[in-house]
């Protein structure tokens, strides 16, 4: 096995240093992609090892996203993924084949989510419209979103799911060649977003309460024509904003040369679960923000259900534009959603979830400082773990069974600190565990 000659010189040899040694040869371009390993028994043969000690080393650089299995084939090297996904997106979906913890996923826990039964059953058996040009929020469903939307909004309306709201936006207020504030680290589809558009990236930094004000006051210097902002459970860092920071911030924008002519979207996409309450910018400024606000953390992600509101002559372009392509968000999801939302056992059973979520972040969070690393006070799902070295951590993580993100996709250009992102909230059990492996995960050296 010449390409692994490497291996020979290893002085520990155990599946986390074997491991380590094959996902330093793929970085370094000396594996390359889709190239076949050889055998399990052809390497512990070489190294004079277990066939169990090289399996349990191929398990975690599948499990890390480094290679792939594919039965009495063999394993290769894994190469790019389906061209429907972007660069970015492709190391998040890099998902392990197995893995006993899958910490990466950044979705909600499936039984904390509630049951839909009841809900199905208040739709019509039949998925007929009145007619095409019907108005696409159904009205009981739209009164109960500006009750309980977090400041007046002119006009709301229903999209189907936040991306699509935040892409419907961005595409109304955006042209080519425009600027756009925008979260590092953050989501990153909206750094997708943006290169779509053929637009310009401005990073925002980020303190313990989300955007700090003076970035933003030197973002707006460079002129953009929107900024987005997530201003609950921050992905990736989990941080929430609070009304006084939501205040400054208005603050910077009407102080801003121009900045009353910028548009704010902000993607409250975890609303529903967050432990921080309500808040926008458009208690402050109203003509400039266009809020929205997913169901799929608290609801379920396959309802593909957002209300979108804000300024009317912004929100009515949306819904125009919509008319050209999917027209309106299937009404028999808009019934189910409303089942949900004024149903007294699935409102008990959000509360409950959300209640459940900040115990397991917490206490995660709360073992990791006890261990010498701080991640803030996470908020959501999610938390931002650094450390040394990215792909040295994921690869312990996965030797230890434990999938967690990548945190280089989050971040905007080259990052100025290696990060990984935990799924706090699916940390059901084994808490002590999973901090004692993420903390022994964070000071992985790099794979040199």
């Amino acid at each position: 096995m010449p390409r692994l000659a490497a291996l020979a010189n290893l002085a520990e040899r155990t599946p986390r240093a074997i491991a380590a040694e094959i996902a330093r040869l793929v970085t370094e371009g000396a594996l390359a992609p889709g190239e076949r390993l050889p055998t399990v028994r052809e390497v512990a043969s070489d190294l004079g090892v277990s066939a169990g000690t090289v399996s349990a080393a191929w398990h975690a650089l599948s499990g890390a996203g480094v290679i792939v299995s594919r039965g009495r084939a063999g394993s290769f090297v894994r190469v790019d993924r389906a061209g429907w996904l972007s660069p970015r997106v492709q190391d998040l979906a890099a998902a392990p084949l197995e893995t006993r913890l899958d910490l990466s996923l950044g979705t909600p826990d499936p039984a904390l989510l509630p049951p839909l039964e009841a809900a199905f059953s208040r739709v019509s058996p039949r998925a007929d419209t009145g007619r095409y040009h019907d108005l696409p929020v159904l009205p009981e469903l739209g009164a109960l979103f500006a009750e309980t939307w977090p400041s007046p909004a002119e006009t709301i309306t229903v999209v189907d799911g936040a991306l699509d709201g935040i892409a419907r936006t961005l595409e109304q207020v955006v042209r080519f060649g425009d600027r756009v504030a925008v979260e590092s680290p953050g989501f990153p589809y909206f750094f997708d977003l943006l290169e779509a558009l053929g637009a310009e990236a401005v990073p925002l930094e980020l303190d313990a309460l989300g955007v700090a004000p003076a970035s933003l006051q030197r973002a707006l210097v460079r002129r953009p024509s929107a900024v987005i902002l997530q201003p609950r459970a921050q992905n990736p860092t989990g941080a929430s904003m609070d009304a006084e920071r939501a205040r400054a911030l208005a603050r910077v924008m009407r102080a801003a040369p121009g900045g009353d002519r910028v548009v704010v979207i902000e993607d409250d996409h975890s609303g529903l679960i967050c432990s921080a309450p309500d808040v926008t910018l458009a208690r402050w400024i109203p003509g400039q923000v266009v809020h929205v606000r997913s169901f799929s953390k608290s609801h379920g992600p396959d309802l593909r259900i957002a209300a979108l509101g804000g300024p009317a002559h912004i929100v009515e372009r949306v819904v125009s534009r919509r008319m050209l392509g999917p027209g309106w968000t299937s009404r028999l999801l808009q019934t189910v959603l409303l089942g949900l939302l004024t149903d007294d056992g699935a409102v008990a059973r959000v509360r409950t979830a959300r209640l459940v979520y900040r115990d397991r972040v917490d206490r995660l969070a709360i073992a990791l400082r006890k261990r010498g690393i701080d991640v803030g006070d996470p908020d959501g799902i999610n938390l931002w773990l650094p450390v040394v070295s990215e792909r040295a951590a994921l690869v312990r993580l996965a030797a230890a069974g434990i999938a967690v993100a990548a945190g280089s996709p989050f971040v905007m250009g080259e990052p100025p600190e290696a990060h990984v992102r935990v799924t706090a909230g699916l940390a059901a059990s084994n808490v002590l565990g999973i901090a004692d492996a993420l903390a022994d995960a964070a000071v992985a050296p790099p794979l040199t």
